[in-house]
């Protein structure tokens, strides 16, 4: 089980004074709910998540409370299906989902740390996602061109 990432490895360090820990996790809860929501996940996320999947999918709780109270703070290759590992290494892991995160979300806020756990803010990243998502298939399916 490979760890891809976790919110103490953020809350730790330079984490912004005066911001509860959970914050360190906002960015993750988001990649997941979005996870969850475009059914990317593996029958492990729903196992782990239990109830908490669903309400996830309703809206009535966020990703970063599913990442907190389910998955121990810890996003790891074992709760995305094999598409959604895929892709996920090739956008999350390259920093990529941290660009695009930083650059729809955190405007004139001092840290990416201060973007509020909110499906408002949800709803504003998941359409990147959507199409960042979108151009990784495109790529995926595109035949190789002899030399």
């Amino acid at each position: 089980m490979a760890n891809i990432d976790r919110a103490d490895w953020h809350y730790g360090g330079n984490f912004p004074a005066g911001l509860p820990p959970e914050n360190g996790g906002t960015h993750i809860g988001m990649y997941l709910a979005w996870i969850v929501h475009r059914n990317l996940g593996s029958k492990e996320l729903t196992q782990h998540a239990g109830d908490t999947y669903g309400w996830v999918l309703n809206r009535e709780v966020t990703g970063r409370d599913l990442l907190f109270t389910k998955l121990d703070e810890k996003f790891f290759d074992e709760l995305l299906s094999p598409e959604g590992q895929a892709f996920t290494h090739s956008y999350y892991e390259s920093n990529g989902y941290a660009n695009d995160y930083d650059r729809v979300l955190c405007g004139d806020l001092p840290s990416l740390y201060h973007v509020e756990n909110t499906w408002k803010n949800f709803d504003k990243l998941a359409p990147v996602l959507d199409e960042r998502l979108a151009a990784w298939r495109a790529l995926q399916e595109r035949p190789i061109d002899p030399l």
